[in-house]
C-alpha cells in the first residue's frame, strides 16, 4: 500500500486518486442546458435513474421546454415526472422556475449566463422551492459558472476522512473547497461527480465498503 497517507489527505490529493480509479464522469448527461436545470430540479431526494425515466417522459411528451413546462396542467406534469418522486412539490416547482425563466430571460440561456454568477445565484435562490445545492447545480452544470456543488455525499465522505466536524452550512463547506482548489469549472464538475460516485458506491450512509474504496488507502472512519 505505498499509497498510504498517515496525515489527512488533501482535497486535490483525493480528487487525482478519484479520477485515476473511476474515470471521467461526463457530467450532466443531457441534450440542452435547460434539461440540465430542469433534472437539477427534479434530483432531489431521489435517483438519477429516476430523473432520467422523467426526463424521457416529458421529451416523449414534447413538454421539456420553458413554455410546455410553464402552460402544463398541473395535473399532467405531475403524471410525467411522477418518477422522480415528490412528483406533486416538484412538478410546483418545475413550473414556477420555468414560468421565472421565460419571464427575466425568455427562456434564453445565453441571456440568462450573462447575468454576473452572485447575481444569478441570489435570483436562483429567491426562486420558490430553490435551495443553495439546486442553485449551484444550475450555475455549474448548465450555466459553466465556477461554483462548487454541495451535497449529502460530499459531507459523508469529507466527514469520515477527518477534513470536516459534520454540522457545517452548506456555505461553510463551500468555502472550505474553494479556498482549497483552483478556481476553475472542469475541476469544480469533475470532482463533485466523483464524489457522488464513490458516496454511491463505496461510501454509503450505511454498510460502507471501505476496503474496495479509492479512497479506503486514507485515514478514515467508515462505521460512522
Amino acid at each position: 500500500m505505498d499509497d498510504v497517507d498517515l496525515v489527512i489527505p488533501s482535497l486535490r490529493r483525493i480528487y487525482q486518486r478519484l479520477l485515476r480509479a473511476l474515470g471521467p464522469q461526463q457530467w450532466w448527461p443531457a441534450k440542452s442546458s435547460f434539461e440540465v436545470m430542469v433534472g437539477a430540479l427534479l434530483t432531489q431526494n431521489t435517483a438519477w435513474s429516476n430523473v432520467e425515466q422523467a426526463i424521457g417522459q416529458l421529451t416523449r411528451a414534447r413538454a421539456l421546454s420553458p413554455k410546455a413546462l410553464a402552460r402544463a396542467r398541473p395535473t399532467r406534469l405531475q403524471r410525467l415526472i411522477r418518477s422522480s418522486g415528490y412528483f406533486r412539490q416538484k412538478a410546483a416547482v418545475v413550473q414556477g422556475f420555468s414560468r421565472w425563466y421565460l419571464s427575466r430571460y425568455r427562456g434564453s440561456p445565453r441571456m440568462m449566463f450573462r447575468v454576473p454568477l452572485e447575481t444569478l445565484r441570489r435570483e436562483l435562490l429567491a426562486v420558490k422551492g430553490i435551495g443553495p445545492e439546486t442553485a449551484d447545480s444550475i450555475l455549474l452544470y448548465a450555466g459553466r459558472q465556477p461554483i462548487v456543488v454541495i451535497d449529502a455525499y460530499t459531507r459523508r465522505i469529507f466527514r469520515r476522512h477527518h477534513l470536516i466536524e459534520g454540522g457545517e452550512s452548506y456555505d461553510q463547506l463551500q468555502r472550505f473547497v474553494t479556498q482549497r482548489l483552483p478556481r476553475d469549472v472542469q475541476l469544480y464538475n469533475e470532482f463533485h461527480a466523483l464524489l457522488v460516485a464513490v458516496g454511491k458506491r463505496y461510501c454509503r450512509r450505511r454498510d460502507p465498503h471501505c476496503a474496495a474504496c479509492p479512497l479506503g488507502v486514507f485515514p478514515h472512519q467508515g462505521e460512522r
